[in-house]
């Protein structure tokens, strides 16, 4: 059984630890005469980096991508695209008092039940450092879209940080690329944002936070009843990605607290075809898509690599106070952003993919 692909007739498989030479992704599926090259999906990886501001974690990574197969003279061949990043700040000794301990919070002790031997160096697969590879797989279908169907945009920012949240009256989308929290607010929110990550900093503590995710101009008819729906697949792909705990599409959770009246997107016929009063729905109706953007929100658990002492046991069954060292994002959330964001275009682009092998095109006509 292979647990490390995922996508239908887009399928990518991730490779690689985080402390090991190298990390990567094989990309099959992507449509051939897509253009690409290595600068382009570099874009998005500087995106996710880390060791580039002091509110994300110091390990200083290029994360430079290297196409090895699957791109000739610009162009992708239609053939299986390999990615490959080397890690060059790794620092395992950091990891060796741990070696025989399971750290709380982490996937140290149900690697070691399932398998019998287990990677305690940063966390071997089960570490975020995975997530490199999904964005630059996620490069690739943002450049495939782009060949398919021009004018898609997709865009991740945080709306919450612990006790802090976003004020969605004064949503700024230009302010996203403009701070080190990916949040739609001016400068001076952003500043009580850091103040907050530093206090918990220096407390030795972390914190979890909520990140959206939206893509524009998606065509209507993408997704199918009754297994294969487009919000099954952009949940699995939110939900898989490390240290997420929840997934929700549109209103969300918020729904069960609504009536039908509040709930229901009124559909009125515009001059392009039909349009909504709102988007409780998230963009998805019965599984498919409506033309509506797609939104999707992901909860990512507060960083369990903490300097504060927590309870644990050894490998023996022993008692243990475990302080975790090294080097660790206060709040995973922030670089979580760019990887919501490949997520939802490998998603996007898989269903595209498969619409097109289906039906070809929309065959129902509205007016």
């Amino acid at each position: 059984m292979s647990m490390n692909s995922f996508g239908h007739l887009f399928r990518v498989t991730t490779w690689g630890e985080s402390h090991g030479p190298a990390l990567g992704a094989t990309v099959d599926g992507c449509p051939p005469g897509v253009p690409l090259d290595a600068e382009m999906l570099q874009v998005w990886l500087d995106r996710r980096r880390p060791g580039q501001n002091r509110n994300t974690t110091q390990r200083n990574e290029p994360d430079a991508v290297k196409i090895l197969s699957g791109v000739f003279e610009g162009q992708s061949t239609g053939t299986p695209i390999q990615l490959m990043i080397e890690n060059t700040d790794q620092r395992s000794k950091d990891y060796g008092d741990i070696s025989e301990t399971f750290r709380p919070g982490h996937a140290d002790i149900t690697y070691w039940q399932k398998y019998g031997i287990r990677d305690y160096r940063g966390g071997g697969r089960s570490s975020a450092r995975e997530t490199a590879a999904r964005v630059a797989a996620g490069g690739v279908a943002r450049e495939a879209i782009r060949a398919l169907v021009p004018g898609v945009e997709i865009q991740g920012y945080m709306v919450a940080m612990g006790d802090l949240e976003i004020d969605r009256s004064r949503f700024d989308r230009d302010a996203i690329e403009r701070n080190d929290f990916w949040i739609p607010q001016g400068p001076e929110v952003a500043r009580q944002w850091e103040e907050y990550l530093q206090d918990l900093r220096k407390a030795h503590d972390s914190v979890g936070a909520v990140v959206e995710v939206v893509a524009r101009g998606v065509p209507a008819g993408l997704g199918a009843p009754v297994y294969g729906k487009l919000d099954t697949d952009l949940a699995a792909a939110m939900m898989s990605i490390n240290a997420v705990k929840g997934v929700e599409i549109g209103e969300g959770m918020a729904a069960a607290r609504l009536r039908g009246t509040q709930n229901a997107d009124e559909i009125y016929m515009g001059e392009t075809g039909p349009e909504y009063s709102s988007n409780h729905a998230g963009g998805i109706l019965g599984g498919i898509s409506t033309g509506q953007d797609l939104v999707v929100r992901f909860a990512v658990k507060p960083t369990s690599s903490i300097l504060s002492p927590r309870k644990s046991i050894r490998k023996d069954g022993t008692p243990i106070e475990v302080i975790t060292k090294g080097r660790h994002d206060p709040c995973v959330g922030i670089r979580a952003v760019p990887v919501g964001e490949a997520m939802m275009a490998c998603v996007v682009l898989d269903h595209l993919l498969l619409h097109r092998g289906q039906v070809g095109g929309n065959r129902g006509r509205i007016g």
